[in-house]
Parts: C-alpha cells; sequence; structure tokens
C-alpha cells in the first residue's frame, strides 16, 4: 500500500527548497525528498557563492528572462532574512583591443535583459578602484554581491517548515510510475517506502533526468541527457587583494576562471570548466595550480602562485556541451503530456541567484496544470 501526500518535491537544493517553500506558502502540503544527509550538499554548496546581476545570458532566454528578478529577490530575501551577503559589485575586464571592444556590445546585451546600472570604465578608472588590477577598460557591475548560500537555504528550509512542509533526508528516488490520478514513488535506503503523490516536482539536479527515467511513464524523449560541467577552485592564503569580484569576459559555457572572496574574506580562483562522465568527483588536481596562476596573472600581476592552494571542485547540470550555451528548461504536461509532473532541468549558474524566481515561475505553471 502507498501512502497519499499532496506533493512531492525531489531535490533538497537551493532550487527544490525555493520551489518547495513557494508551493508550501501556497497552501500545498509539501514534503520535500533528498537522498543525501543533509540539503544542499552538491552544485548549491559548491559554487562562487556569488550574487549575479544577469549581464551575459542571452536575450529572450529563460536564465535572461529570471536573472534580475531573481537577482531582486533575493537581496530583498536575505535583507528580511537576515541572510549574511554584501554588494560587494564586480569588475569585468577587458584586455587587449579585442576584448575591450566587446565591453559595448556585452553591456547593451545586459541592458536588454533588464540589467540597467552597468558603466564602462578605462583602465586608469578601473586601476584606482582596485590598484592591484591590471586592465585596459572593464564594466562597472555595483549589483553584483555575494551570499552565504548555507544561511539562504537554512532560511528556506525555516519557511517551508512553518508552513507545514517537511524534509526527508536519506531519502533517494528509488523507482516510480505514472498513475491516472498521480505518481508513485518508492522512495528510502534500507527502509522503503511508497508515496502516492498527486503532484511531483523533480528538482533532482545533477540527478534530475536520472530520476525522471526512472518513473515510468514520463516519456524517454522529453527528457534530456544532462552533461556535466566540472569546476576547480583554488584560494589564495595571502590577504585578499580585491575588494570586488573580478570577472573575465564570458564565453558561451563558462564565466571564465575568475576572482572571488567569501563573506569571511577568503579570495579564490575559479571555476574551471571541464566536460566530465562522472557526477560524483569532487577531487581538485593539484597539478593545475599554475593554469590558474597564468589565467588571473592577466588581471593581477602581482599574484603569488605559490599562495594558491586547491580548494574545492562543483559540478554543474548542463544541457549544452562545450562552447554552447545553455538555458534552463521546465519540463511541464505541455512537453510530456504527464498531467501531475513538473520537470526542471540543466538549472546551473545563475540558480543560486535565480531560485526564488525559478520557483515563482514554477508555482506558475503549477497553478495552470
Amino acid at each position: 500500500m502507498s501512502e497519499q501526500v499532496d506533493v512531492i518535491v525531489i531535490g533538497a537544493g537551493v532550487i527544490g527548497l525555493a520551489t518547495a517553500r513557494a508551493l508550501a506558502r501556497a497552501g500545498r502540503d509539501v514534503i520535500v525528498v533528498e537522498k543525501n544527509e543533509a540539503f544542499g550538499e552538491e552544485t548549491s554548496s559548491r559554487n562562487s557563492e556569488v550574487i549575479h546581476a544577469g549581464i551575459q545570458y542571452k536575450p529572450d532566454g529563460v536564465r535572461a528572462q529570471l536573472a534580475v528578478k531573481g537577482r531582486d529577490a533575493l537581496y530583498a530575501f536575505c535583507k528580511s532574512h537576515h541572510v549574511n551577503h554584501r554588494r560587494c559589485g564586480k569588475l569585468l575586464v577587458a584586455i587587449g583591443d579585442t576584448e575591450v571592444a566587446g565591453l559595448e556590445p556585452l553591456k547593451k546585451k545586459a541592458e536588454s535583459n533588464g540589467v540597467d546600472d552597468l558603466e564602462i570604465i578605462d583602465g586608469a578608472t578601473a586601476r584606482r578602484l582596485e590598484p592591484g588590477l591590471y586592465c585596459d577598460a572593464a564594466i562597472r557591475s555595483p549589483s553584483s554581491g555575494i551570499i552565504d548560500s548555507h544561511g539562504l537555504m537554512l532560511a528556506l528550509l525555516g519557511e517551508i517548515e512553518d508552513a507545514g512542509g517537511v524534509l526527508a533526508l536519506s531519502s533517494p528516488v528509488v523507482s516510480g510510475r505514472v498513475l491516472s490520478n498521480g505518481i508513485e514513488l518508492t522512495v528510502g535506503r534500507d527502509d522503503r517506502m511508497t508515496l502516492k503523490a498527486s503532484l511531483v516536482v523533480n528538482c533532482g539536479g545533477l540527478w534530475s533526468d536520472q530520476v525522471a527515467r526512472s518513473i515510468i511513464g514520463i516519456p524517454d524523449e522529453s527528457i534530456p541527457t544532462l552533461k556535466y560541467g566540472k569546476g576547480q577552485y583554488f584560494t589564495y592564503s595571502g590577504a585578499a587583494p580585491f575588494s570586488r569580484l573580478i570577472y573575465p569576459l564570458p564565453s558561451p559555457d563558462s564565466q571564465g576562471v575568475h576572482y572571488t572572496c567569501d563573506l569571511g574574506g577568503q579570495g579564490k580562483l575559479g571555476p574551471d570548466i571541464t566536460f566530465v562522465d562522472s557526477n560524483t568527483n569532487y577531487d581538485v588536481d593539484a597539478s593545475r595550480r599554475a593554469a590558474f596562476a597564468a589565467s588571473a596573472r592577466r588581471f593581477w600581476p602581482d599574484i603569488d602562485e605559490n599562495k594558491l592552494v586547491p580548494g574545492y571542485a562543483g559540478i554543474r547540470p548542463k544541457l549544452k556541451g562545450p562552447g554552447e550555451e545553455g538555458d534552463f528548461m521546465f519540463s511541464d504536461p505541455s512537453h510530456h503530456g504527464v498531467p501531475n509532473y513538473l520537470g526542471l532541468y540543466g538549472i546551473e549558474s545563475p540558480g543560486l541567484t535565480t531560485c526564488l524566481a525559478v520557483a515563482e515561475r514554477a508555482l506558475s505553471i503549477i497553478k495552470k496544470m
């Protein structure tokens, strides 16, 4: 026998928690099932912890539509819920004539996405802001920032529980099947149980495609095959050299090796990007230190390579491969024909920034299902 429940949200990363919060606040009875022993152990806690301004995304894409809305909602949430964050600003630096020529088109793209506070500055102005910096020109983004991702997820979980929702840890989805009036899932490890839900929302991140394929009745052709983009970080053991985030110009599949710092003042470089076959290998290749130093030396000439130490790695669930720009995917019944299922796929950067906007869109779709 299966136990009847209202809503199951699969995955307790920042997207799953934000979506569960939105559903619970809308009056739904929500259970969040998470395969790990704690929430947010994968992509949500293995990133740069940056609040992005919404600059480089393809206009009219889902990420572009949600970036500014998500950024503003996140800052407001952090303020009202006392989540530690800092609006430190960012410089996107250009070196050489070709890169300098790319600043204006990038600024225009950002403006088409609703980012209205960017300023192109010359190298001398940039160096006055950040004396250790080298560049010929830069885009100044005052609305970029950093955040305590664990504190954010803790606040989201608190609101889920306040609204009557429940988080079930160590509860992987083993299998499932689509029924005429809901979806039945078998979850758990040794002590498995079967739950029949009126609605299932798949926020499984790196595992979302595999989870979907384990549910009999979701058409295989509607489920994308995720690609894994691994990014490594090196931390800097010396004093933090910059007060702002320092980024190179972005490429279609990456924002490049950039300088960030956490709220405790720890400087770090990363991530690089390598497309890998495993979504569980978080090892950092210490031999990449020289390459990281070389990338950073373009804008940080005084970097001491010996102060770079292996930090951590994260893996992004991507819908596109090397050199291609991906996007977020909301797979609703118009895609797959299953009336009780919503699948969120490819929610990578800026997933942390846009989590509240993603949740709002998911809720809007669900209300029409």
